[in-house]
């Protein structure tokens, strides 16, 4: 499996890292990517990717756009140039209208500079979105265009939301645990619309556990048990699930 979505550099995991990865190994998760949120944050995901053999991704987050510098794409640039790894996309990215962390001009004039960015690098775009959908899809209808590619990562909208993400940009929908949550039938339905092949798995970790870990803090070896939830909603094995997202998630980055 592949967790297309982790904070495996987060401070939550310094006591037990190392055991936390094994864990995940046993569990069958072979790759991850470790994403970062803001300047600092990258540097530090960067790092962790270094020495534990993992991907990683360097961008701003929306909630920390109003402390962005002026030169993104050249902050953004020292980064891939530090020589500690080699990230793989950019973000996480994007607009949320939930939380006002930052305002929300700012994070729209943020949210474009770094997709110009990432269009110019030819990387893929690791997308996040609340309670913003109008704004974000007005903002990819000027800045996003095939042959870039991008995932919403921990994907929570509808189905008319999800057929216009992947319809209209050919973007990858990022399932983790809110998929087993007993609530979520929309986002159910939703993954049933967007079709197996659009998904791709992720934890999102430390956040948002899947059943039965709900509540706990969430690692990839949890992996498993939203495997087995999209398993069950496609009518499948958790083995097509495995196979169908590894593959998607390997056009997605580049693989």
């Amino acid at each position: 499996m592949f967790d297309t979505h982790a904070h495996i550099h987060d401070p939550s995991f310094d006591i037990d890292r190392v055991d936390m990865l094994k864990r995940a190994k046993r569990a069958g998760v072979g790759r991850i990517l470790t994403v970062g949120c803001d300047l600092t944050d990258s540097a530090r995901a960067l790092e962790t990717a270094r020495a534990y053999g993992l991907a990683a991704s360097i961008g701003i987050h929306p909630h920390e756009a109003k402390d962005a510098p002026n030169d993104l794409a050249g902050a953004l640039e020292a980064l891939r140039a530090s020589g500690v790894a080699d990230p793989i996309a950019v973000g996480e990215i994007g607009l949320d209208y939930y939380y006002a962390h930052s305002p929300r001009d700012i994070q729209r004039d943020v949210f474009v500079a770094q997709l110009r960015y990432a269009r110019a690098s030819a990387l893929p775009a690791i997308f996040h979105q609340r309670d913003a959908f109008d704004d974000f899809v007005t903002i990819l209808r000027a800045e996003f265009a095939r042959p870039m590619r991008g995932v919403v990562h921990c994907f929570t909208g509808d189905a008319a939301q999800a057929r216009t993400l992947v319809d209209e940009f050919g973007l990858k929908l990022g399932i983790g645990g809110v998929v087993t949550f007993k609530t979520a039938d929309a986002l159910r339905d939703a993954v049933r619309e967007a079709g197996l092949a659009h998904i791709v798995l992720e934890t999102d970790c430390p956040y948002l556990a899947p059943v039965p870990h709900r509540g706990k803090r969430n690692e990839p070896a949890f992996m498993p048990a939203t495997a087995a939830r999209l398993a069950e909603l496609f009518a499948t094995n958790v083995e097509e699930i495995v196979a169908r997202t590894n593959a998607n998630a390997d056009t997605l980055f580049g693989a």
